[in-house]
């Protein structure tokens, strides 16, 4: 039996550009051991494994080295899928069952929407913090943890592009991951932002829907609004449009299918 297996460019209308996410479509569960094989070889941020169950789907994803708890941009890539591969009828919504609970998206005009939990800052920065300005060798305006990354707000988007980490320093944090932002100095985004997250087998991520979970709550709070729109300031590049409702962060942007393909099993 060969597995349908495809690679989409997320938060992106162009092939080549945004966040690149493996989907593989099953059938019923399989073994880990072989999931994470999989996304070794695709060799992707993220790979993701959707399989039918309940009323929607099981959902998981893997980097190259291990499995995550949250991935926004193979999310949004799966549900591209499922809508363009009719696995879903076009005015349903998807539903994902995941390691963070339900997690769902909608078609709403040209984008994908997300609907993902917000995970703001905690309260005190994080006593290690000193260690990730050596990482990342800029001066911060503000240092935190959320339950997973680190946030880091720079002075200026010049400082963010700028940045060349340390990936062996970061990669030795008790974090899953580092973000780096700044208010944009381009009047069409709100912010900017990079995500380094060597610890999980991804020195950059081209474009983060999990780290905007813990941006959004973090600059609603600073800026005293809850609609933004962000750019994943990446080689790649990626925008983000989002909201934030309650304890809801909606991720929304746009998805390409670049590659279609059978695994051979």
């Amino acid at each position: 039996m060969n597995i349908p297996i495809f690679q989409v460019d997320a938060f992106t209308e162009e092939p080549f550009k945004g966040n690149p996410a493996g989907v593989c479509l099953l059938r019923w569960p399989v073994e880990e051991a072989w999931m994470q094989n999989v996304a070794a070889e695709m060799n992707l941020a993220e790979t993701a494994f959707p399989w039918p169950e309940g009323d929607g789907f099981r959902l998981r994803w893997f980097t190259p080295k291990v499995e995550v708890k949250l991935c926004g941009h193979a999310t949004l890539a799966t549900a591209h899928i499922l809508w363009e591969q009719g696995l879903l009828a076009p005015g349903l919504e998807a539903r994902f069952q995941t390691l963070s609970g339900l997690l769902t998206a909608r078609r709403d005009g040209g984008l994908i929407e997300l609907d993902f939990p917000a995970r703001p800052p905690l309260p005190n920065p994080p006593d290690w913090a000193d260690a990730v300005v050596g990482a990342l060798g800029i001066k911060p305006v503000h240092v935190g943890m959320s339950a997973e990354d680190i946030i880091f707000e720079a002075a200026d988007e010049e400082t963010v592009r700028s940045i060349r980490p340390d990936f062996a320093a970061l990669r030795a944090l008790p974090a899953r991951g580092v973000i780096v932002t700044s208010r944009s100095e381009d009047k069409r985004f709100d912010f900017i932002s990079r995500f380094f997250a060597p610890a999980v087998g991804v020195d950059e991520d081209p474009v983060t829907g999990s780290s905007h979970t813990v941006l959004v709550p973090y600059w609603a709070k600073k800026l005293g609004r809850t609609s933004f729109t962000a750019y994943q300031a990446s080689a790649r590049g990626g925008i983000l449009h989002l909201r934030l409702e309650g304890d809801r962060v909606k991720i929304a942007g746009q998805a390409v299918t670049v590659l279609k393909g059978e695994l051979v099993v």
